[in-house]
C-alpha cells in the first residue's frame, strides 16, 4: 500500500499520482480565490466570483477586482484584528481537516475493493458532492444576510431568516432527491460504459439520493455558523462527528464493503445536521442573542 491507500501494483496508483500532483500545482491560487471569494461574499457580491474562470487566473481577476473595493495591503496593521482573523482561520482550518480526512478515509478504503468498485464509488462521491453543492448557494446567501442583520442588531429578522433559509434548504434537498432518484440511471452513462462500473454506481442510488435533504441541510446550517460567527463550535463539533464517523467507516468497510462506507458518510452528514439543530435548540453562543426577543417574551 502507498499513502493513499491504494495496492503498489493497482492500475490507479499511477493516474492517483498524476492527479495528485497537478492539484498540488493548482494548491496556491485555490487557497488565495476562496480568501477572495470569502471577502466578496462579506460585501454581498456574489456575481465577481461567478465570472472568474480557472485557477492561477481566478485568484488574479479576484485580487484585481478586491483592490478595487479594499486596501489589500494597509500600512496600519491592528494587531487586534489580526490575532482574531488567525483564530477564526485556525478553527476553520481544523474543521476542513476533519472533512478531509473523512472523505480521503472513504476514498483509501474504496480504493483497497479493486479498480471497478474504486471505479463506481467515485461516481456516486462525485454526483453526491456536485449535487449536495448546489445547496451551497443557498447557504452562502443565507451567511451574507444573516450577517447583516446579525451586526445590525436585527435579531427578530435574524430569527426569521434562519427559519426561511432553513426551510428552502429542506425543500431543495428533497427536490434534488427526487431527480436523482428518477435520473441518475440515465446520469451514470456519463461517465462510463463499463456495465459492472454502472451496475455497481447504481447500487448506490439509495446513498446518491436519499441523502441530499440531509447533504442540503447540512450546508444550510453551516451558512448559518458563519454568519454568526460561530466558528469555535463550527470547528470542535465537526472533528467530533468526523471522529465518530471515521470510526464507523473503519468497522463497516471491511465488513459490508462500499455500502458500509456510503452508511458512514450519510453519518457523517446526518450527525452533522443534528450537532447543528442540537446548537440553535440550546440558544448559546452567539444564538443567544438571536433568541433574545423569545426569552424575553417567554420571562
Amino acid at each position: 500500500m502507498n499513502t493513499m491507500g491504494i495496492p503498489v501494483d493497482s492500475p490507479m496508483r499511477i493516474p492517483a499520482e498524476q492527479f495528485l500532483t497537478l492539484r498540488a500545482f493548482g494548491a496556491p491560487p485555490i487557497v488565495i480565490a476562496l480568501a477572495a471569494q470569502g471577502t466578496f461574499r462579506g460585501f454581498k457580491d456574489t456575481k465577481t466570483p461567478l465570472y472568474a474562470v480557472g485557477k492561477y487566473l481566478i485568484a488574479f481577476i479576484l485580487l484585481w477586482k478586491l483592490n478595487e473595493k479594499v486596501l489589500l495591503v494597509s500600512p496600519n496593521i491592528d494587531g487586534g484584528r489580526v490575532a482574531r482573523y488567525l483564530k477564526s482561520g485556525g478553527l476553520l482550518i481544523g474543521r476542513t481537516l476533519a472533512v478531509l480526512v473523512i472523505m480521503t478515509l472513504a476514498t483509501s478504503l474504496a480504493a483497497r475493493e479493486g479498480p471497478i468498485p474504486m471505479a463506481g464509488h467515485q461516481i456516486c462521491l462525485q454526483v453526491w458532492l456536485a449535487v449536495s453543492l448546489l445547496t451551497d448557494a443557498i447557504a452562502l446567501a443565507g451567511q451574507a444576510l444573516l450577517a447583516g442583520r446579525y451586526s445590525r442588531g436585527d435579531y427578530g429578522q435574524a430569527r426569521q431568516l434562519v427559519y426561511k433559509v432553513l426551510l428552502v434548504g429542506l425543500i431543495a434537498g428533497v427536490a434534488l432527491a427526487v431527480t436523482l432518484f428518477l435520473g441518475f440511471v440515465s446520469l451514470s452513462y456519463l461517465f462510463s460504459t463499463d456495465l459492472e462500473v454502472l451496475q455497481i454506481a447504481r447500487s448506490g442510488i439509495l446513498f446518491v439520493a436519499g441523502s441530499q435533504p440531509i447533504n442540503a441541510l447540512a450546508f444550510v446550517l453551516d451558512g448559518l455558523y458563519y454568519g454568526v460567527s460561530d466558528f469555535e463550535y463550527a470547528a470542535y463539533s465537526m472533528v467530533l462527528v468526523g471522529i465518530v464517523s471515521s470510526v464507523f467507516i473503519l468497522v463497516a468497510a471491511p465488513v459490508f464493503g462500499l455500502a458500509g462506507i456510503w452508511a458512514g458518510l450519510f453519518l457523517f452528514m446526518t450527525l452533522r445536521v443534528a450537532a447543528g439543530i442540537w446548537r440553535l435548540g440550546t440558544k448559546s453562543g452567539p444564538w443567544k442573542l438571536v433568541w433574545s426577543e423569545i426569552e424575553q417574551e417567554n420571562a
